[in-house]
């Protein structure tokens, strides 16, 4: 097996932002963890988004990963506002990656969801459910923006790993 790479995943959310840390090479996990940064609604935006950035910060400088990858921001016709504030948490992420000397890479959730259950449209549960198939899990995991984090994750193990599975779509 070749050296073990450590991978951080992260799904920025304002409210929750998850994260999920793999350990392995190839298609082999060696460790995982994962949990997530919450934000009080009745904090400032500065204030919530320092949080994330300062709590980030901590963790990258614990836990030393050889990369970062994140969930490329994505907006609802429905809701521009979301998009701008999701925007702006995901500036911070990539900022405290920068700081911290992590190479960052952007994966869609579209993307995450083919790679792992083979459908780009597959729902949250279903991309839940093949994380936890890779990792050997029987419980779900939560929060549920940890499960995303962790496929992030692996898909990052995965393509650092020069594995196959984790081979970008070519179109």
């Amino acid at each position: 097996m070749r050296r073990p790479i450590k991978t951080i995943g992260i799904d920025p959310g304002l409210a929750a932002t998850g994260i999920g840390i793999v350990s392995g090479s190839g298609q082999e996990v060696r460790s995982h963890a994962y949990g997530g940064i919450r934000t009080s609604k009745h904090d400032t935006l500065p204030e919530r988004l320092n949080q994330i950035y300062s709590k980030l910060t901590a963790l990258l400088k614990e836990e030393s990963p050889d990369q970062m990858v994140v969930e490329d921001v994505f907006s609802l016709e429905k809701y521009p506002a979301s998009g701008i504030t999701l925007g702006k948490v995901t500036g911070v992420i990539l900022l405290a990656g920068c700081r911290a000397g992590v190479p960052v890479a952007a994966i869609s959730v579209r993307e995450a969801k083919q790679v792992l259950t083979g459908n780009g449209n597959a729902s949250k549960i279903q991309l839940e459910k093949a994380v936890r198939h890779v990792l050997n899990i029987s419980s779900p995991i939560r929060p549920s923006h940890a499960s995303d984090a962790l496929a992030l994750a692996l898909i990052g193990m995965f393509r650092a790993s020069g594995n196959p599975w984790g081979a970008e779509e070519k179109s």
